[in-house]
């Protein structure tokens, strides 16, 4: 009784499927990368009862802002990116 060949398949993935599985990694991350920095202001000082010191809620509204702008344009690169490319979809029809 002989033993059959096993067809050897690739060690590594292809890069193309790689770098695709690791952008939908990316953006499984994004709520938590995005709940990360949104909690950071809970960590700033407060101000004292005189204004003196601390971090003003001007800036901390600014800087909310600006999260959740970056993560918008974050979220929507990494759409561009992991969404099929019009190669493949003339493919398909």
């Amino acid at each position: 009784m002989g033993k059959q060949p096993v067809a050897k398949r690739p060690v590594f993935l292809e890069r193309k499927s790689y770098r695709a599985r690791r952008m939908m990694d990316a953006v499984r991350l994004l709520p938590f990368l995005g709940l990360a920095l949104w909690m950071a202001p809970l960590m700033w000082p407060l101000p004292d009862p005189q204004g003196q010191g601390g971090i003003a809620m001007s800036t901390a509204l600014m800087y909310l802002f600006g999260v959740w702008c970056g993560l918008a344009i974050l979220g929507w690169v990494l759409w561009r990116h992991t969404r099929p490319s019009d190669s493949k979809r003339d493919a398909e029809d």
